[in-house]
């Protein structure tokens, strides 16, 4: 099943690439633990299935689904986000080229870009991606290759115009990517607004519940598709079977675990958008977020992610986040459960000292789908009083 076949978003995200059991009539598909494949004669493969590196039913099960859930053509599935992540960029870029990417990414896709594909000879420019203008002016005709964009994005909830960036790169030549891990293709599909490749960590909301780890892209080109699935074979990123079965599983409950992370989130940033101790929240629900409008043209919620800026500064900061109970203090982000990430030292110290460093007054939420009244409890009594 498809989104071809005029599907809505949840029943895709429970049926696609999810057939019965042909032989026991078993509705969830098994788990393929194993390695290899009895050959019906040399090379007579049963199925296309030689190697479980080059392919594996359950790994087909979620490439399926990924591709589904964006409205892609092409579904790969990686051991992590990051494997997803260069794989693409080695299938693409060659020592001299360029990649232009937002001034407030991941820490982690950062690092990968500057100092792994740097050290490989590809440079890179930081330009602040809600500026369109500015983001041609970082284009060096002919070498730039890839335009790499979050949005949101992590940790300042900035909003980028995916189709306004679209016909900027496309006009030059350049690939646009757009991380939709944050939105999760139940809230935003950039496929549909143009981008060309869409790469998500499914280790946060479409596995859901911080039990896997795991990432995906979706491709619409068949000869950029066959160029990344040649390196995803070739050096063997791939998801294991138990992996990709625990992300298809979660996948299932995508739709309605957004909602509530998207209604809990706005609730949360309310909240805290009128508290004395908070400076500033960054969340595009916000009618005061600079990205409000655009967000709702693109999105259809704003997704269960914020951040807050303490007017106590590092030491508040420091304090709230070592303070919350239901709330977490743990890396990642998208499972049920709530988290607190303070960035400057987790998920963003390998940026410290760059224009992505993220000041120390910032605290990140991962609002879960725990009871609305039960996380603003905990919230308040982490919270100064005034």
């Amino acid at each position: 099943m498809s989104q071809s076949e005029n599907q809505k978003f949840s029943t895709i995200a429970i049926h696609a690439g999810q057939e019965f059991d042909p032989t026991t009539g078993a509705v969830i598909p098994p788990i393929y633990q194993t390695s290899t494949y009895v050959q019906d004669g040399i090379g007579g493969l049963r199925g296309g299935y030689e190697y479980s590196r080059g392919g594996n039913p359950t790994r087909t099960s979620l490439e399926t689904m990924l591709a589904a859930l964006e409205g892609g053509k092409h579904g790969l599935s990686f051991a992590s986000g990051l494997a997803a992540e260069d794989s693409l960029l080695r299938a693409v870029l060659k020592p001299g080229d360029h990649v232009v990417l937002g001034n407030d990414v991941y820490g982690g896709t950062h690092r990968l870009i500057n100092r792994v594909h740097g050290a490989w000879g590809v440079r890179n420019t930081t330009v602040e991606m809600s500026d369109l203008a500015a983001v041609e002016a970082a284009i060096i005709p002919g070498e730039t290759k890839i335009l790499w964009v979050e949005t949101p994005s992590n940790p300042l909830m900035k909003i980028s115009d995916i189709a306004g960036l679209v016909e900027v790169g496309h006009r030059h030549g350049v690939l646009v990517v757009v991380d939709n891990t944050f939105a999760s293709p139940a809230l935003q599909q950039p496929l549909a607004f143009g981008a060309d490749v869409v790469v998500h960590s499914t280790t946060k909301y479409l596995g859901g519940h911080s039990d896997v780890i795991g990432g995906g892209l979706v491709i619409n080109d068949d000869e950029l598709a066959e160029k990344t699935k040649f390196i995803q074979f070739a050096a063997g990123p791939v998801s294991a079977p138990l992996d990709a079965w625990l992300t298809v599983r979660g996948i299932k409950t995508l739709a309605v675990r957004m909602e509530r992370h998207s209604s809990n989130a706005l609730a949360i940033a309310r909240y805290l958008e009128t508290h004395p101790a908070i400076e500033k929240v960054y969340y595009p629900g916000l009618e005061s977020h600079p990205g409000h409008e655009l967000a709702a043209s693109q999105m259809s919620a704003f997704g269960g992610m914020l951040s807050l800026a303490f007017r106590g500064g590092e030491s508040a900061a420091r304090l709230f986040a070592e303070s919350m109970h239901l709330f977490q203090l743990a890396e990642s982000l998208g499972g049920v459960e709530s988290l607190v990430n303070y960035p400057s030292e987790m998920t963003h110290a390998s940026v410290r000292g760059t224009e992505l460093e993220v000041a120390t007054n910032i605290v990140r939420l991962s609002v879960g789908i725990e009871d609305l009244d039960d996380l603003l409890a905990d919230l308040a009594q982490a919270l100064p009083a005034s």
